[in-house]
């Protein structure tokens, strides 16, 4: 009775373990996205966490507005990442994120993590490079 209690046991915790695993660090997929940085904010009650929004755009209009679009929420766990955003707000960006299964309150509000942001260099019609 001994031994099955303890298999038991065991099997119990590596299910648990493995579940906490796959849920909050597993990376269930990455990529990039871009669009317009339209907010990036450091906010939270307990856990103050760097939090973006931006606006992927699928049609534009002839006049460069666009028609169809929508907004990816993200979280930016390192600083200076968010510090870079911060200085960027308002341009075309390409960011690179990860997304997880699940959150943490201290790693942020989303389920998807930005770790590197670019600004986009290909002009907008109407639009000077500087």
């Amino acid at each position: 009775m001994k031994r099955f209690a303890l298999v038991s046991t065991m099997v119990i915790v590596s299910l648990t373990v493995l579940f906490i695993y796959w849920k909050f660090s597993f990376t269930y997929s990455e990529g990039y996205r871009a669009g317009l940085l339209q907010k990036i904010s450091y906010k939270g009650n307990i856990f103050k966490t760097y939090e973006g929004e931006m606006i992927l755009s699928s049609i534009r209009s002839n006049a460069n507005v666009a028609i169809a679009s929508e907004k990816f929420f993200f979280s930016v766990p390192d600083k200076e990442v968010a510090l870079q955003l911060e200085k960027v707000q308002g341009e075309s960006v390409v960011v690179h994120y990860v997304e997880k299964n699940g959150k943490l309150p201290w790693k942020g509000e989303s389920n998807y993590f930005v770790d590197s942001v670019k600004v986009n260099i290909s002009p907008l019609p109407g639009r000077a490079i500087q």
